[in-house]
């Protein structure tokens, strides 16, 4: 009876401790790296799924002291399929951060520029997935 007993400790015993990290880890995607036409600007980072959508963490270097990089996001709506944009950008040389969160989308594609503090100017890469569903 004692050796059943153990038996059957040893068998529950893994699938408790297994089935606690999985419920508490989110979907992480990583995307990147992704290159400026020049190969002066560059960025990479995750996309992870939370509760209200997905969000947008990534980080962008500038190689180059004069100019700026930028990391220009597109995200196709799921409610009208209509794409916004929203563009980052890094004027120091270095590596800077940004986050965007998304609510009810479809894709989400990103390009990486040159540029100037105001706007994106040229260099740029093709657009590149970052998420899509389906």
């Amino acid at each position: 009876m004692r050796r059943l007993l153990v038996l059957f400790a040893a068998a529950v015993l893994p699938l408790a401790g297994a089935a606690a990290p999985a419920s508490a880890t989110p979907a992480v995607w990583k995307w990147g790296p992704v290159y400026s036409a020049d190969g002066m600007a560059g960025s990479w980072g995750k996309v992870y799924l939370h509760q209200f959508g997905y969000l947008v963490e990534g980080k962008l270097e500038d190689t180059r002291g004069k100019g700026c990089a930028w990391a220009v996001l597109k995200a196709q709506d799921a409610r009208n399929g209509r794409w916004k944009s929203y563009g980052f950008y890094n004027c120091r040389p270095g590596v800077g951060s940004f986050k965007k969160d998304y609510r009810n989308v479809l894709q989400i594609r990103m390009q990486v520029c040159r540029g100037t503090a105001s706007r994106p100017t040229g260099e740029c890469s093709k657009w590149k997935p970052v998420l899509k569903q389906g």
